[in-house]
């Protein structure tokens, strides 16, 4: 890891209407509109689902360095975020994140250190601690049986 601090940068170029264009250094570029609520076309990315993926992918990516760390064995992540935007004091912000988690693990493994890791990396996300709103998580933990099926455990 490089030493702090880190500059990040990110740009966005668009018109009176139509899509607007994000990117960043070496990195391909994404086309974005406002979503369906806000009358945007849908079917492509937004601020707003942009957000909530960069929260899920934190976490997916901070599990895995904590897990490594714990030396503890997976074999799948999913991750789902719910932001809930509202109205507060005439300002639209998001108010509450949700992090919807199912971890596969080998059969017999300590579920309950499964949950342990996982509400590190929900602690750990450097971006869900960089956003305000209350932050919830809900876990699953599934075993893999030896022919490769998940069990919920």
């Amino acid at each position: 890891m490089h030493p702090y601090p880190h500059t990040y940068v990110a740009s966005a170029t668009g018109q009176g209407t139509g899509s607007v264009t994000v990117g960043s250094p070496r990195l391909p570029s994404l086309e974005t509109a406002a979503p369906p609520e806000f009358g945007g076309p849908g079917g492509v990315w937004s601020p707003e689902t942009l957000l909530c993926a960069s929260l899920a992918d934190c976490f997916i990516l901070t599990f895995r360095a904590v897990s490594r760390a714990a030396r503890f064995e997976w074999s799948g992540l999913e991750c789902r975020v719910e932001g809930v935007l509202e109205r507060v004091g005439g300002v639209s912000q998001f108010t509450r994140y949700t992090t919807f988690a199912r971890l596969t693990v080998p059969a017999g493994a300590d579920s309950a250190k499964a949950r342990e890791l996982l509400e590190q990396a929900e602690h750990g996300c450097l971006i869900a601690n960089s956003v305000r709103g209350a932050r919830a998580l809900e876990t699953e933990i599934c075993a893999a049986s030896p022919a490769g099926v998940a069990a919920v455990a």
